[in-house]
């Protein structure tokens, strides 16, 4: 049977990898887990001088409250604000986290907001490893590295240390994509299935299975191969399933889902919420809070990072699971902070700049990226300890 291969643009050659006593990716994983241990410490020590739990702090707070109640007593809570206007329900959350933190709660017998973080941390370590695995086979082992440590050290990687989806989305993603650039079809979809049963966004690994199979069905004018027909079709059939499982119960198959959003004031808008957002912060509102010129920059810095990644003609399914994020973040409504946390998964944005990095001297390389950490740390205690702004 013939399983074809993934399309990819043509890339820059590799930098040269630094030989090192240590696989790159056990480097990877090391310096990932030291950035980002750094940045929970942060928010412990934060949170233990104000009087607070680190646990219940990293692990319950904003969306994690509703995932622990999915994972203790199933789904069925609706939340209606007094002032009304909003009737949020918890079929807005997908259910592959809860369901691994109900099994994680009863396999090592902790609390589900100890599991919720079990999942996450565990989670992020596997995304770690494929993001580098990427970067090496695009850009060469520094490369990877680096590009691990960047996404670890971006404004708002807190989150993947908090019992949230974008840890799981993005190792979910990051293999997924991996599978894609070598030419394995089925796992690609079966991890595909997987994000789309993790969190609406996970529609954007499936785009890129899909349309990586269209392409290559292309090239082969059609007589590809049975995985990648297999690949193209079923990648889409997690996200679609939950929809059409909330549509059901709603009473309302192919809208059900969308309804449950709207009670949330979330609908894609073409990006007019988040411009109202931006102009307002750039007209000094009296609303604008230092979260909100920080989301500004992350969003700026987003689009100019996908622009960069199409120059550096990234291969075709990054390109697509990047720009589906992209659109999705940019052009949906609702809580402007947390636009920079539903492109955390975006991770290639990355990739260009982490090889101009790699050609650097390693000392640069080093001292931008500390400070980025020690950057990323702070504002992550900030965000949980201070600004108590929607994540």
């Amino acid at each position: 049977m013939t399983t074809g291969r993934a399309p990819a643009a043509t890339v820059p050659s590799p930098a040269p990898a630094v030989p090192a006593a240590l696989p790159g990716a056990v480097v990877a994983l090391a310096a990932f887990a030291l950035v980002r241990g750094l940045g929970a410490a942060a928010v412990a020590l934060g949170a233990w001088w104000v009087g607070k739990d680190p646990v219940a702090v990293l692990g319950a707070s904003w969306d994690s409250g509703w995932y622990i109640a999915i994972a203790e007593r199933g789904y069925g809570r609706t939340l209606a604000w007094p002032e009304g206007g909003y009737l949020q329900s918890d079929l807005a959350f997908f259910p592959l986290y809860p369901g691994l933190m109900r099994l994680a709660s009863a396999v090592l017998g902790v609390g589900a907001a100890g599991a919720g973080l079990l999942v996450a941390w565990a989670a992020a370590g596997l995304a770690a490893v494929g993001v580098y695995r990427i970067g090496e086979r695009i850009s060469g082992a520094r490369a990877g590295v680096l590009l691990v440590v960047l996404w670890a050290a971006v404004p708002h990687a807190v989150v993947l240390s908090m019992g949230y989806t974008e840890a799981l989305l993005a190792a979910l993603a990051a293999w997924a994509l991996y599978a894609l650039l070598t030419g394995r079809w089925l796992w690609a979809a079966g991890l595909a299935v997987l994000a789309g049963l993790t969190r609406p966004t996970g529609i954007a690994v499936a785009a890129a299975v899909s349309v990586a199979a269209l392409w290559t069905l292309r090239e082969h004018r059609g007589r590809a191969g049975a995985a990648v027909w297999a690949a193209g079709l079923l990648a889409p059939a997690g996200w679609a399933a939950y929809l059409l499982a909330v549509g059901i119960r709603r009473g309302d198959p192919l809208g059900g889902y969308f309804t449950v959003q709207r009670g949330w004031g979330s609908r894609f808008d073409f990006g007019a919420g988040a411009a109202g957002s931006a102009a307002r912060v750039l007209t000094g509102d009296g609303r604008t809070t230092f979260a909100s010129v920080v989301t500004l920059l992350v969003l700026v810095g987003a689009v100019a990072l996908g622009v960069a990644l199409v120059r550096y003609r990234a291969p075709l399914p990054l390109l697509v699971y990047t720009g589906v994020l992209l659109v999705i973040s940019l052009g949906g409504s609702g809580f402007f902070e947390s636009k920079p946390r539903f492109l955390l998964p975006a991770f290639p944005l990355l990739l260009p700049l982490a090889a101009v990095m790699a050609r650097a001297r390693p000392r640069s390389a080093v001292v931008v990226t500390a400070a980025l950490a020690g950057l990323s740390s702070g504002y992550g205690a900030y965000l949980l300890l201070i600004a108590r702004v929607p994540l």
